[in-house]
Order: C-alpha cells, then sequence, then structure tokens
C-alpha cells in the first residue's frame, strides 16, 4: 500500500491556515503512523503543506498481512469519519530559525473556540459530499466574521475554530454574528471565550489559556456562548453588553473551579 496522507478539513480553496495530517502506511506486516499539525499555504494544485513540528511517529506490528492490510483499512476510515480529505505529495518539515535567534514573547488575548454540535450525526445523515460543502461554507462564514471583527485565526480543529481577539467585546460580538451566519447552514454552534496569556514562538502560540477556553466552550450547549470569570472581569465597564451567571464549574485538567458566565441577547 502507498504512502496515505490525510489532512483535516476541506480547504482546497483557502491559504494560510493551520489543521492536523496524518500519514497511514504499511509495510509487510507492520503499520508505520505518522502525525501531527501542518501549515497549509496556497491553494488548489499550488498548495504546500509543511509540518509545524517533529511529527509523532509509532509503528503497530500485527503479525500478518491480512492483519496489517485490515488495520490500514479501519485506519483510512476513521479518517474519513473525521472528515479528512487526501493528499497527494510530501508533507515538508519547515525550517525554524536557529534557536538563539527565536524570541518568545508573552501576549494577553481573548481566545474564542467554536465547535459544531452533533457535527457527527449530521455528517453522517448528509454524506460525505454535502457535508464537505457545507463544511467549506461554514469555515468561510466563520473567517467572514473574525475579519470583521479583527480577529485572529490560530488554528482549526475538526470542525472547530480556535482564534485570539484584542479585547473581551471583540470575541463575544464575533461568536454571536458567528452563530447567526452558520444557523443558515442548519447548523448549531457552542462558543467558548477565556481571557488570558500565552506564549508566541515564531508562529507557534502555546499555553494554558488556550486549554481552558476550550474547556469552557465544552460546557456550552448548542446555541450557547460562555465565558470565564476572567473575561467577565474585563467585561465590567461594557453595560451593552449581558452576562448571566452560569454557576462555578470544574474544567477537566484545570485547576480549581471557576465562574462561568452566559452571554445574553
Amino acid at each position: 500500500m502507498p504512502k496515505f496522507l490525510r489532512i483535516g478539513i476541506h480547504q482546497s480553496n483557502v491559504s494560510g491556515y493551520t489543521s492536523k495530517a496524518w500519514c497511514v502506511r504499511r509495510v509487510g506486516t507492520a503499520i508505520l503512523l505518522k502525525w501531527g499539525a501542518v501549515e497549509v499555504q496556497g491553494a488548489g494544485d499550488g498548495r504546500k503543506v509543511y509540518w509545524t513540528r517533529l511529527p509523532q511517529q509509532k509503528t503497530v506490528r500485527c503479525g500478518s498481512a491480512q492483519r496489517a492490510q485490515d488495520y490500514a483499512k479501519a485506519a483510512i476510515a476513521r479518517r474519513r469519519n473525521h472528515r479528512y480529505e487526501p493528499l497527494t505529495g510530501a508533507i515538508v518539515l519547515r525550517r525554524r530559525p536557529a534557536a538563539g535567534n527565536t524570541e518568545l514573547k508573552r501576549a494577553l488575548a481573548t481566545i474564542l473556540i467554536v465547535d459544531i454540535v452533533g457535527s457527527t450525526a449530521k455528517a453522517a445523515k448528509l454524506g460525505d459530499v454535502r457535508w464537505t460543502k457545507i463544511m467549506g461554507h461554514y469555515y468561510a462564514a466563520v473567517r467572514k466574521e473574525l475579519k470583521s471583527s479583527r480577529g485572529k485565526e490560530v488554528t482549526t480543529t475538526g470542525d472547530g475554530v480556535l482564534a485570539t481577539f484584542k479585547t473581551p467585546a471583540a470575541g463575544i460580538n464575533c461568536a454571536t454574528a458567528i452563530q447567526k451566519a452558520v444557523r443558515t447552514l442548519g447548523l448549531e454552534i457552542r462558543v467558548g471565550l477565556h481571557a488570558g496569556e500565552y506564549t508566541v514562538s515564531g508562529t507557534e502560540a502555546v499555553g494554558l489559556a488556550f486549554h481552558i477556553g476550550t474547556r469552557v466552550a465544552a460546557k456550552a450547549s448548542a446555541g450557547e456562548v460562555l465565558v470565564s470569570s476572567a473575561v467577565k472581569e474585563l467585561m465590567a465597564s461594557q453595560s451593552a453588553i449581558n452576562l448571566k451567571d452560569h454557576g462555578i464549574h470544574r474544567l477537566k485538567g484545570v485547576p480549581e473551579k471557576w465562574r462561568l458566565y452566559r452571554v445574553e441577547g
């Protein structure tokens, strides 16, 4: 079996986003797996895909060629179910600047996480072709609102988007605008926002603040926009946005308990 490459969301006509790629290759009775974050530059036939860091690798010993073949088929089927698309060509590791020239910068921002509710069931009901078209419209709508609100896209995660804003009000207004836009596609989303610091190294952004924002979004129901207490504190002077107490919650993997607030209106 030739090397099989897959990348997240179908974005053949978009440049400059991040996603995740997999390589699945059968060699005799073994399966070689490689996966990690990638950066996509260019579009269409001229698209180039780069590993943003050294990919993770794993070798699965199956014991027989038939088992290896079955394992590879199942691995590929799982990627298809998660809306990955085939890639042609190689994924290249982008060269990084020398360690001495790499500066670590701290940034403070409002972090927004958008996630489609019930996406797996919708994809199964609509089929790959229709769902791929809807996802194309979905990401186009999200990016349009991000641009209007001066938000910065950080990464995409399956059917989710993570972005940053300079102010909480901009992030909240963008979240409500995205809700209205994607409803015309028959989609419901959940949104979480958190404000905090993160580290920027080259083109990468990492930090606990991103994880907290993701956990806040996970607490939201369909159609809800939830914000952390950190966002609420920064919104003290923003009377135009109504936040209702949503109680105290434990966020998986995050220390302490957090009070969350629901955006009203």
